[in-house]
């Protein structure tokens, strides 16, 4: 094998490799694109002898499924908008004063970043009884907030490091409050700071299975993510097409969310400076 052989071999495998790998994540995705259409879904991969919205329609009527939609919407946006809030007004001073232990303090928000929800779910439990959360949705989304406040704070604080102090001192010279500065100069100045970390508790939230699987037990008030676990039915029944129609109504919100804050996150931080006056 000569030189031009070896270059052309080590210039193909990479992408040979990428290509493989990405077909791993299409296949699934394509699966439930197709059962979902598929009045004949079954766990292979085959084209439909014909087509219908039929799975579609029977999801979305259902009145179960829309209480659980619903309730993923509220437990995910009742986070992220209270992580976003609560994020930005502990970030502010982290970022803008000097303290003797920020260090310190930083360094352990960045390791409860690392912290699996698993190591504390059993003492999170016991907490919960004892606090008469348990079985409520309030408390799942307390929860929420709490395991995601670590990233939201770490977050925050970097990309307010990047907002240029002088303009919030102008407005204070011009007469704005602490509160007013952040409001109408610091927080316009990280929208994209702000999309990251709303988009990503939202995510996280959406997703997860196992918190409202252990801090939820009425059937009633399960999100849309434990509602997925029960279209598998006793004895290894499963109703695939509903199940694929129900998996891409789920994964919408998300994908839209991402959408909709392009624009914002693409954005950047326009104004670098100002001036007193």
């Amino acid at each position: 094998m000569n030189a031009r052989q070896r270059k052309l071999i080590y210039r193909i495998l990479p992408y040979t490799i990428l290509t493989g790998i990405g077909l791993c994540f299409l296949l699934p995705l394509l699966w439930v694109l197709v059962a979902s259409v598929d009045p004949n879904a079954m766990q292979s991969l085959k084209l439909p002898s014909q087509l219908t919205m039929g799975n579609y329609v029977e999801v979305i009527t259902s009145p179960e499924n829309q209480r659980a939609y619903l309730i993923g919407l509220v437990i995910s946006l009742g986070q992220a908008v209270l992580v976003v809030l609560l994020a930005l007004l502990a970030a502010y001073p982290l970022s803008r004063y000097q303290m003797k232990y920020k260090k310190p303090f930083m360094l352990t928000i960045l390791f409860m970043t690392s912290l699996p929800i698993t190591a504390v779910m059993v003492p999170v439990y016991q907490l919960f009884l004892g606090l008469k959360l348990y079985d409520s949705i309030g408390g799942v989304i307390l929860f929420y907030v709490a395991s995601s406040m670590p990233y939201g704070i770490w977050m925050m604080k970097n990309f307010m490091d990047s907002v240029p102090r002088d303009m919030e001192e102008a407005a204070w010279v011009d007469g704005a409050s602490l509160l007013t500065g952040i409001r109408r100069v610091v927080a316009p100045l990280m929208v994209p700071g702000i999309c990251t970390v709303a988009i990503f508790t939202f995510s996280g939230s959406w997703g997860n299975f196992f918190v409202p699987y252990i801090l939820l037990q009425s059937p009633e008030k399960f999100p849309a993510a434990l509602k997925l676990y029960q279209f598998f039915g006793q004895y290894g029944m499963v109703d695939y097409g509903s199940l694929a129609a129900f998996s891409v109504l789920y994964a919408v919100p998300a994908i839209v969310m991402y959408v909709l804050s392009q624009r914002f996150m693409s954005r950047g931080f326009g104004l670098q400076g100002g001036s007193k006056g």
